[in-house]
Protein backbone atom coordinates (compact mmCIF):
# COMPACT_ATOMS: atom_id res chain seq x y z
CA UNK A 1 0.00 0.00 0.00
CA UNK A 2 1.55 3.61 -1.05
CA UNK A 3 2.02 6.07 1.48
CA UNK A 4 -0.54 8.44 0.01
CA UNK A 5 -3.62 5.55 -0.33
CA UNK A 6 -2.57 5.18 3.35
CA UNK A 7 -3.25 8.69 4.33
CA UNK A 8 -6.60 8.67 2.19
CA UNK A 9 -7.54 5.06 4.25
CA UNK A 10 -6.70 6.67 7.52
CA UNK A 11 -8.53 9.52 6.46
CA UNK A 12 -11.51 8.01 5.81
CA UNK A 13 -11.62 6.36 8.90
CA UNK A 14 -11.18 9.88 10.53
CA UNK A 15 -14.05 11.31 8.92
CA UNK A 16 -16.36 8.30 9.66
CA UNK A 17 -15.39 8.39 13.40
CA UNK A 18 -16.66 12.10 13.71
CA UNK A 19 -19.93 11.24 11.35
CA UNK A 20 -18.50 13.76 8.49
CA UNK A 21 -19.68 12.61 4.52
CA UNK A 22 -18.57 13.25 1.13
CA UNK A 23 -20.74 16.09 0.99
CA UNK A 24 -19.21 17.36 4.24
CA UNK A 25 -16.07 17.36 2.58
CA UNK A 26 -17.45 18.92 -0.52
CA UNK A 27 -18.55 22.13 1.16
CA UNK A 28 -15.09 21.81 2.45
CA UNK A 29 -13.19 22.44 -0.09
CA UNK A 30 -15.96 23.85 -2.24
CA UNK A 31 -15.90 20.61 -4.56
CA UNK A 32 -18.62 18.90 -5.94
CA UNK A 33 -19.44 15.78 -4.27
CA UNK A 34 -18.50 13.65 -7.34
CA UNK A 35 -15.44 15.40 -7.55
CA UNK A 36 -14.17 14.44 -3.56
CA UNK A 37 -14.98 10.38 -4.56
CA UNK A 38 -12.37 10.44 -7.59
CA UNK A 39 -9.98 12.81 -5.42
CA UNK A 40 -10.33 9.88 -2.71
CA UNK A 41 -10.15 6.75 -4.77
CA UNK A 42 -7.32 8.37 -7.34
CA UNK A 43 -5.49 9.75 -4.19
CA UNK A 44 -4.85 12.87 -6.21
CA UNK A 45 -5.37 14.69 -2.75
CA UNK A 46 -2.82 17.79 -2.86
CA UNK A 47 -0.97 18.99 0.32
CA UNK A 48 -3.09 22.23 0.91
CA UNK A 49 -6.52 20.32 1.05
CA UNK A 50 -5.02 17.95 3.26
CA UNK A 51 -3.70 19.91 5.50
CA UNK A 52 -7.52 21.52 5.24
CA UNK A 53 -9.00 18.77 6.00
CA UNK A 54 -6.71 17.64 9.17
CA UNK A 55 -7.51 21.30 10.46
CA UNK A 56 -11.06 20.44 9.99
CA UNK A 57 -10.65 17.21 11.72
CA UNK A 58 -8.74 18.77 14.49
CA UNK A 59 -5.83 16.25 13.81
CA UNK A 60 -2.52 16.85 12.46
CA UNK A 61 -0.89 15.58 9.37
CA UNK A 62 1.44 13.59 11.32
CA UNK A 63 -0.91 13.09 13.38
CA UNK A 64 -2.83 10.99 10.27
CA UNK A 65 0.75 9.29 9.41
CA UNK A 66 0.97 7.42 12.45
CA UNK A 67 -2.80 6.57 12.30
CA UNK A 68 -2.01 5.36 8.65
CA UNK A 69 1.48 3.71 9.65
CA UNK A 70 -1.13 1.91 12.86
CA UNK A 71 -3.44 0.29 10.16
CA UNK A 72 -0.74 -1.08 7.97
CA UNK A 73 -0.78 -4.74 8.29
CA UNK A 74 1.97 -6.56 9.47
CA UNK A 75 4.28 -9.79 9.49
CA UNK A 76 4.58 -11.65 12.98
CA UNK A 77 6.45 -14.47 11.20
CA UNK A 78 7.66 -16.08 8.12
CA UNK A 79 6.81 -19.65 7.00
CA UNK A 80 8.93 -23.10 6.89
CA UNK A 81 9.69 -21.69 3.27
CA UNK A 82 10.27 -18.33 3.62
CA UNK A 83 12.79 -18.36 6.46
CA UNK A 84 14.74 -21.52 4.10
CA UNK A 85 15.09 -18.78 1.55
CA UNK A 86 16.74 -17.14 3.69
CA UNK A 87 18.89 -19.39 5.41
CA UNK A 88 20.15 -20.86 1.70
CA UNK A 89 21.33 -17.60 0.83
CA UNK A 90 23.71 -15.76 2.29
CA UNK A 91 23.55 -12.48 1.52
CA UNK A 92 19.66 -12.54 1.78
CA UNK A 93 20.19 -13.53 5.07
CA UNK A 94 22.34 -10.72 6.03
CA UNK A 95 20.65 -8.00 4.31
CA UNK A 96 17.53 -9.38 6.33
CA UNK A 97 19.27 -9.03 9.74
CA UNK A 98 20.12 -5.64 8.53
CA UNK A 99 16.72 -4.43 7.77
CA UNK A 100 15.59 -6.08 11.44
CA UNK A 101 18.15 -4.08 13.05
CA UNK A 102 16.87 -1.23 10.90
CA UNK A 103 19.75 -0.40 8.70
CA UNK A 104 19.11 1.91 5.84
CA UNK A 105 20.69 1.03 2.17
CA UNK A 106 23.35 3.52 2.17
CA UNK A 107 24.75 1.80 5.57
CA UNK A 108 24.31 -1.86 4.24
CA UNK A 109 25.91 -0.78 1.22
CA UNK A 110 29.23 0.86 3.08
CA UNK A 111 29.59 -1.52 6.20
CA UNK A 112 29.81 -5.00 3.58
CA UNK A 113 30.83 -5.47 0.49
CA UNK A 114 27.82 -5.99 -1.13
CA UNK A 115 26.96 -3.83 -4.56
CA UNK A 116 24.52 -1.80 -4.91
CA UNK A 117 22.48 -4.24 -7.52
CA UNK A 118 22.86 -7.18 -5.36
CA UNK A 119 21.28 -5.54 -2.23
CA UNK A 120 18.25 -3.70 -4.78
CA UNK A 121 17.33 -7.61 -5.06
CA UNK A 122 17.42 -9.15 -1.56
CA UNK A 123 15.76 -5.73 -0.77
CA UNK A 124 13.09 -6.61 -3.50
CA UNK A 125 12.86 -10.42 -2.71
CA UNK A 126 12.07 -9.18 1.47
CA UNK A 127 9.34 -6.92 0.10
CA UNK A 128 7.98 -9.90 -1.96
CA UNK A 129 8.06 -12.01 1.63
CA UNK A 130 6.23 -8.93 3.58
CA UNK A 131 9.55 -8.17 5.45
CA UNK A 132 10.03 -4.62 4.33
CA UNK A 133 8.36 -2.22 2.25
CA UNK A 134 11.01 -1.11 -0.29
CA UNK A 135 9.99 2.93 -0.99
CA UNK A 136 11.17 5.22 -3.89
CA UNK A 137 15.30 6.09 -3.52
CA UNK A 138 15.44 2.47 -1.99
CA UNK A 139 14.34 3.61 1.28
CA UNK A 140 13.63 1.41 3.86
CA UNK A 141 10.29 0.46 5.63
CA UNK A 142 10.03 -2.13 8.17
CA UNK A 143 6.69 -4.45 7.96
CA UNK A 144 7.28 -7.23 10.99
CA UNK A 145 5.27 -6.79 14.07
CA UNK A 146 6.77 -6.25 17.57
CA UNK A 147 6.21 -9.48 18.31
CA UNK A 148 7.72 -10.63 15.15
CA UNK A 149 9.77 -14.35 15.80
CA UNK A 150 11.19 -16.97 13.77
CA UNK A 151 9.31 -20.23 13.45
CA UNK A 152 9.95 -22.56 16.55
CA UNK A 153 12.68 -25.57 15.26
CA UNK A 154 12.28 -23.63 12.02
CA UNK A 155 15.68 -23.56 9.81
CA UNK A 156 16.71 -19.84 10.88
CA UNK A 157 16.64 -21.28 14.61
CA UNK A 158 18.20 -24.63 13.54
CA UNK A 159 20.81 -22.53 11.76
CA UNK A 160 21.95 -20.36 14.53
CA UNK A 161 21.90 -23.37 16.97
CA UNK A 162 24.02 -25.65 14.67
CA UNK A 163 26.34 -22.75 13.00
CA UNK A 164 25.78 -19.48 15.08
CA UNK A 165 25.84 -20.31 18.50
CA UNK A 166 28.97 -22.25 18.73
CA UNK A 167 31.18 -18.91 17.45
CA UNK A 168 28.97 -17.02 19.60
CA UNK A 169 29.82 -18.84 23.07
CA UNK A 170 33.69 -19.26 21.82
CA UNK A 171 34.88 -16.24 24.10
CA UNK A 172 35.68 -16.15 27.83
CA UNK A 173 33.79 -12.84 27.98
CA UNK A 174 36.30 -11.00 29.52
CA UNK A 175 35.98 -7.57 27.81
CA UNK A 176 33.82 -4.66 29.28
CA UNK A 177 31.08 -5.22 26.91
CA UNK A 178 30.37 -8.38 27.47
CA UNK A 179 28.44 -10.50 30.38
CA UNK A 180 28.16 -14.12 30.74
CA UNK A 181 25.92 -15.18 33.36
CA UNK A 182 24.70 -19.08 34.03
CA UNK A 183 22.04 -19.58 37.15
CA UNK A 184 20.78 -22.58 38.61
CA UNK A 185 18.43 -23.19 40.88
CA UNK A 186 14.61 -24.53 41.31
CA UNK A 187 11.92 -22.79 40.61
CA UNK A 188 7.82 -23.15 40.92
CA UNK A 189 5.73 -23.06 37.57
CA UNK A 190 4.99 -19.53 39.19
CA UNK A 191 8.09 -18.64 40.19
CA UNK A 192 9.22 -19.59 36.49
CA UNK A 193 6.48 -17.75 34.76
CA UNK A 194 7.70 -14.65 36.79
CA UNK A 195 10.62 -14.74 35.68
CA UNK A 196 10.02 -15.22 32.09
CA UNK A 197 7.67 -12.40 32.37
CA UNK A 198 10.89 -10.43 33.53
CA UNK A 199 13.15 -11.76 31.00
CA UNK A 200 10.69 -10.33 28.37
CA UNK A 201 10.59 -7.12 29.61
CA UNK A 202 14.48 -7.31 29.54
CA UNK A 203 14.67 -8.15 25.76
CA UNK A 204 11.64 -5.15 25.27
CA UNK A 205 14.55 -2.77 27.20
CA UNK A 206 17.50 -4.16 24.73
CA UNK A 207 14.95 -3.32 21.82
CA UNK A 208 14.09 0.37 23.14
CA UNK A 209 18.16 1.16 23.84
CA UNK A 210 18.87 -0.04 20.36
CA UNK A 211 16.10 1.89 18.81
CA UNK A 212 16.76 4.92 20.56
CA UNK A 213 20.99 4.30 19.35
CA UNK A 214 19.55 4.66 15.41
CA UNK A 215 20.03 8.21 15.28
CA UNK A 216 23.79 7.61 16.45
CA UNK A 217 26.21 7.79 13.38
CA UNK A 218 26.88 3.72 12.26
CA UNK A 219 30.52 3.71 13.59
CA UNK A 220 29.03 4.55 16.79
CA UNK A 221 26.76 1.48 17.37
CA UNK A 222 28.28 -1.89 17.49
CA UNK A 223 26.48 -5.38 16.35
CA UNK A 224 25.58 -6.63 20.11
CA UNK A 225 23.96 -9.81 20.01
CA UNK A 226 21.87 -11.30 24.17
CA UNK A 227 21.12 -14.49 24.39
CA UNK A 228 18.18 -15.38 26.89
CA UNK A 229 16.79 -18.77 27.91
CA UNK A 230 15.20 -20.69 30.36
CA UNK A 231 14.15 -24.30 30.44
CA UNK A 232 13.66 -27.12 33.35
CA UNK A 233 17.00 -28.95 32.21
CA UNK A 234 18.97 -31.55 34.58
CA UNK A 235 22.65 -32.06 33.25
CA UNK A 236 23.18 -35.30 31.78
CA UNK A 237 26.06 -36.12 33.74
CA UNK A 238 24.47 -35.59 36.74
CA UNK A 239 20.82 -37.29 35.43
CA UNK A 240 22.74 -40.80 35.06
CA UNK A 241 23.41 -40.92 39.70
CA UNK A 242 19.40 -39.57 39.93
CA UNK A 243 17.42 -42.22 42.03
Amino acid sequence: MSEITSLISALKKALKQQGKTYRDVAQLLGLSESSVKRIFTSGDLSLKRLDKLCGWLGITITGLSVAAEAQQPTLSQLTIEQEQELVVDPIMLLVASCVLNQWQFAEIISYYNITEPQCVSKLAALDRLGVIELLPGNRIKLRVAPNFRWQTNGPIQQFFQNSVEREFFNSNFAREDEQFIVLNGTLSAASSQIFQKRMRKLASEFNELSKADLALPLNERHGTTAVIAVRQWHFALFEQYRA
